[in-house]
């Protein structure tokens, strides 16, 4: 009998390691964002009028499905004075 955790096991299993890592990597930068958020007070709204962006965007940066660029992320690190990611 298949469960919904053997199917879901077998999925990501097929799933190549690098994307993996690509979803990974996504996920710590939201949640890193996230955390910032948190730490200075901002809400998604009050982010997204300090960075000149959309509301949808940040909720959409804050779901762990956005390809952040280089560019994002240092804008971001600069704006919060800290590192999103440490290389």
């Amino acid at each position: 009998m298949k469960t919904i955790s053997t199917t879901f096991a077998q999925m990501t299993a097929a799933v190549p390691p690098e994307i993996r890592q690509e979803i990974d990597l996504e996920f710590a930068v939201s949640n890193r964002i996230e955390e910032l958020m948190k730490k200075y007070g901002f809400t998604k709204l009050q982010l997204a009028q300090k960075l000149g962006k959309r509301p949808s965007e940040i909720t959409k940066w804050l779901s762990g499905q956005h390809n952040f660029t280089l560019r994002t992320i240092a804008q971001l690190s600069a704006f919060f004075g800290e590192p999103l990611v440490w290389a």
